[in-house]
């Protein structure tokens, strides 16, 4: 058996020619997990985000920092002939390659599917568009921002009173990221039996669409159209946010008898058995009577007293924190997951690490972020 020392998929070649988040995201993990990724820009650099900002640090972008580690960066003009014949050369080599240009444009640079898998028949072509390469909103430029207000996903994030709100990421974008890792390893997999490969075409809006989950389940079930709850949860109680004296807490009770625990240990083990409590179904249909009545509990003691006696008990719960908070937690300490690299320009820099922990091929952090055409020496001209 073959011990991958530098990666799980150290034998796969991707060619990069997405920017902003979805694509790089995906590119990114699957670098990170060892892969080759080639990252392809216009000359001078041409990923929007490597000018989003403040905040950046000798002047490069926090935002192009986050997505862009275990790469290396090419320039070519797509829109020469040299440049097109460029990425075929590369083409040839290569297991993936991953685009999130608009639909049609790679067409036009006589990059579509048909054309590369001609190049080479075991190459594995995603595709992240807005909506898709078929259907009638397929020309349409997709935005996470557009996608979070058109998939639902805006209303029914925030509560009665604060109106339709976005989630404080891109989330749409993360989402689909993870859908492409997913598909295209899935692919490579396949393509060890069949010896081909296959296009795949990958679209924020239907990512989005498919993280509605329970939400949109319950209304395919039920023909309700759901409502805003904010902190609250729409199927179970209590699930939620309470204010304590100095703050807040969150409580996840997920069954009848961690409720039975909570109500002991709050000092009201009547209410388990109250028949408008008894059940989960029971307590989502009295949801706001449950709730004024935890609340005025939950009021009387500070968080850390609540969390000490919730844990102690077995009781799902948490703080609210901060991203400071987030930065310094004992536990994301212990598991490595905020990591620093030297970058030529930025200097000390520090990262977000990867949540995917593999025991006998590990992720590394091979590469720095790279500047554009930081590689064109070693890569392009190798291939003259």
């Amino acid at each position: 058996m073959v011990e991958l020392q530098n990666g799980a998929l150290q034998h796969i070649k991707i060619l990069d020619l997405s920017r902003v988040l979805a694509g790089p995201f995906c590119t990114m993990i699957l670098g990170d997990l060892g892969a080759e990724v080639i990252k392809v820009e216009a000359p001078g650099g041409s990923d929007e985000t490597r000018k989003w900002g403040p905040p950046f640090k000798n002047g490069v972008s926090a935002y192009y920092l986050c997505t862009n580690r275990n790469k290396k960066s090419i320039t070519v003009d797509l829109k020469t002939e040299k440049g097109i014949e460029t990425i075929k050369k590369l083409l040839k080599e290569c297991d993936v390659l991953i685009h999130n240009f608009k639909t049609g444009t790679m067409e036009k640079f006589g990059l579509a599917y048909d054309v590369v898998a001609e190049i080479n028949p075991q190459i594995v072509y995603c595709s992240i568009t807005g909506f898709g390469e078929t259907g009638p909103y397929k020309h349409l430029p997709g935005y996470d921002f557009i996608i979070q207000a058109m998939s639902g996903l805006m209303s029914i994030t925030g509560d009665e009173k604060s109106g339709p709100q976005k989630l404080g990421v891109a989330i749409t974008d993360i989402l689909t990221g993870l859908y492409a890792c997913i598909a295209i390893q899935a692919c490579l997999l396949e393509r060890t039996v069949s010896g081909k490969g296959q296009k795949i075409d990958l679209s924020l809006y239907d990512s989005a669409v498919s993280s509605l989950i329970n939400i949109g389940s319950n209304y395919l079930v039920a023909g309700k159209i759901p409502e805003r709850l904010g902190n609250r949860h729409a199927n179970i109680v209590p699930y939620q946010t309470f204010q304590t004296n100095d703050g807040d807490i969150v409580i996840a009770v997920g069954n009848d008898n961690q409720f039975k625990t909570l109500c002991e240990i709050l000092g009201v083990p009547h209410l388990s058995s109250d028949e408008r409590f008894s059940s989960n179904s029971s307590r989502v249909q009295h949801r706001d009577e449950l709730t004024h009545i935890l609340q005025n509990v939950f009021q009387t003691k500070p968080t850390v007293y609540w969390l000490n006696l919730c844990r102690e008990n077995n009781i799902p719960c948490g703080p609210i924190q901060n991203i400071s908070e987030v930065t310094q937690d004992t536990q994301l300490k212990a598991r490595e997951m905020f990591v620093e690299m030297e970058h030529p320009t930025a200097g000390n820099i520090q990262l977000i690490g990867s949540p995917i922990k593999l025991s006998r091929t590990p992720v590394s952090y091979r590469l720095h972020p790279p500047n554009a055409g930081e590689h064109n020496e070693e890569i392009i001209k190798k291939e003259k």
